[in-house]
Order: structure tokens, then sequence, then C-alpha cells
């Protein structure tokens, strides 16, 4: 029997998430909700002419829904989450971060005692191909990872509705909106959790000159941040967010006392220049020690999936995994303590870099 989902936010990534459920077998979005009347509409018509929601309220009252999806801006997840719990239990795939400011953790406590049914933090870098041969074969390369590098180099932050990505106070700060991926996939690859984090970012080169209802945009777009874990490994984020000219997005490297590995990916095809020619694929690169053997593979992505979304496909893998939640067949890969984990990070990564001090967890 085919799953019905309901959506709630219906802006650029709202688009990526319907793309990918239309490619399931067994799941689609019936009702979508964005106070946006365009965006909405907009959903609708790429939904299959889904029906279109007056508020959250009626959304989550839809006869015969089985699950929600939030893609809403940040500051607004903690909202929908507890709008949705108020009228229904239902299962929730919600977009990163799943709250963006130390005073909403209690808030999500509470819903998180009283929600019962499973809930799914959306951390799509988890799901990319290239990265999960990377995490498969990575202790097996290094002997047990001691130093674990990610490296994003990208374009600035897109336009969003109403400008919400201009402002810590909206995204919770670079380092949760932007980075929680990487601090997510920090854990995950470790398998341990965070002990220290030291920190320099700041806001170097974009958007300085935007002002929006008189306010100038603050949001951060570069900087490190260093990591130690209770497994005694490190880890270290290299953001630069105006780096346009690059080839690969992203760069992730782990080394232990056996060797090397490396996974490299491009940004979104739709980005690359056409005059370039076909966008590079993403690549393995394995380097061990004894004997140094050096190889490199490309990591192929089908071109359907490929073209569905700017997340080489992750977005479609992680609805797959959420769809077999669903039917009974799998558990939650991405829980609540993951995405509170994640968000931790990210907050007490800005504390760090804001007061220029080491913070303890």
């Amino acid at each position: 029997m085919t799953k019905k989902y309901g959506m709630i936010g219906c802006g650029m990534m709202g688009h990526e998430h319907i793309a990918n459920v239309n490619l399931l077998d067994g799941a689609d979005i019936s009702v979508v909700y964005d106070p946006v009347s365009d965006l909405a509409e907009a959903a609708s018509k790429e939904a299959s002419g889904a029906k279109i929601a007056p508020s959250i309220e009626a959304l989550v009252k839809t006869p015969g829904l089985d699950a929600i999806i939030i893609v809403s801006p940040n500051h607004s997840h903690i909202d929908n989450l507890e709008e949705i719990s108020a009228v229904k239990d239902l299962p929730i795939l919600c977009e990163k971060p799943i709250y963006s400011h130390p005073h909403q953790e209690a808030r999500l406590d509470r819903f998180l005692k009283n929600h019962k049914s499973p809930i799914w933090v959306a951390m799509e870098y988890r799901y990319m191909p290239p990265i999960q041969k990377f995490i498969e074969k990575a202790d097996d390369i290094t002997g047990g990872i001691k130093m674990l590098t990610i490296k994003e180099h990208r374009f600035p932050f897109l336009r969003k509705i109403g400008d919400w990505n201009r402002f810590n106070h909206n995204s919770g700060g670079t380092l949760v909106e932007k980075c929680c991926h990487f601090f997510d996939l920090m854990r995950l690859i470790l398998q341990s959790n965070p002990i220290r984090v030291s920190a320099s970012a700041g806001q170097m080169v974009n958007h300085l000159d935007e002002v929006y209802d008189g306010m100038t945009s603050d949001i951060w777009d570069g900087g490190y941040v260093i990591f130690d874990f209770e497994n005694g490994a490190r880890a270290m984020l290299e953001l630069c967010m105006f780096a346009d000219g690059t080839k690969w997005n992203e760069e992730i490297g782990a080394i232990g006392h056996k060797g090397k590995i490396e996974c490299r990916l491009p940004g979104p095809q739709r980005l690359w220049p056409k005059e370039l020619g076909p966008p590079p694929h993403s690549q393995l690169s394995t380097f061990p020690r004894n004997p140094k053997r050096p190889e490199t593979q490309d990591v192929l992505i089908d071109k359907t999936i490929l073209d569905a979304g700017d997340h080489h496909g992750s977005t479609f893998f992680q609805h797959q995994k959420f769809l077999d939640v669903l039917n009974g067949k799998g558990s939650v890969e991405v829980t609540p303590e993951d995405g509170k984990m994640a968000v931790k990070m990210g907050l007490m990564a800005q504390k760090a870099a804001s007061t220029h001090s080491v913070v303890e967890f």
C-alpha cells in the first residue's frame, strides 16, 4: 500500500524531497503546506497535484496520512514538531538541524518524551555513496582512525525565502546550520563522542554589505573547528564559503597507523559550468603505508537519482530507508539523539570561536 506523506515547507530543499519521493515505489506526497502560497502551489504541481493545506493543523488532520516531512526554515523546526504532536502522533522525517538554539533543547526533550512515533533526522551526507564507501573501508585502510579531516570549499549561502539564512538568530549560526552534517559524520565515522572543541571562524567575505529590515547580515562564511574525541581521535573541519572556483566541494580524509583514505565530491551538477564539459565524478582514494600503493577510483551514481537533487543521490537513499521504517522493515538510523548531538557540537563550536576559548563538553 502506498504511504501518504504530508510536507511542511516548500522551498528549494522541499522540491528536492518531492523529486526523490516521486522516484520511490510505494510513497507519494499527498498534501503540502507553506505560508508562501506560490511555493505551495509550485510544490503541489511537482507532487502530481498534492492537496494544499491552509495550515499545519489542517495538514496533520488530512485523512490517511502516514508520515510528515519537515523542510521549513531552521528556527521553525521545533515549532513544527510541537504543532504536529499536538494534533496527532505520526512518524516524522525532520530536516537538520532538529533545533537551532540552546533554549529549544528542553522543548525538544519534552516533545520526544510525549511523541512515540519514529523520528528520523535528515542528515543526507551519511547517505552519499562516496561517503558510504569511505566509511565501509576506513577502518581497514587506516587500522583505526587517529586523524579525520573534513573540508568543504563551496559557494556562498543561496537565497532563501525571507533571507532567513542570513542571520544567526534564525539559522543557529553557520556551524549549526551548515556544519551539523559534518559533525554528525565525525561521530558516525569515529564511533565516538566529542569531549572538547576549539575553533576560529567568522564572517570574512560574504554578505558584509547585505541589509534586511535595517539589520546587516551576520552569518559566518568560513573557519576551522577542531574536536578531541573520547577514543583519542582528533577531527577537524575546514569550511570556506567563498571558494566557488573549486573542483571538489567536499573532501574527507582519515589517517591511521596503517594508511590513509580520502573521498572527494564535486558540487551540485547544475552549478558546473557547461563549457567545462561533463561534471566530474566523485572519487575514493586509498593510500596504504606498506607497501605504498596509492589507488583512486571513480564512484558512479545512477543519473536519474543524481539528477533528483544536489546531494549526490543521498536524499533518495535516505527516503528509501525511511520508507522501510514505515513498512516495518527497518529501524531509524539517524535518531533525535544523533540530531541533538550534531546541534550541540555546532553550538559549542560557535561558542569556542566567539569566545576564543576551548570549550569542554
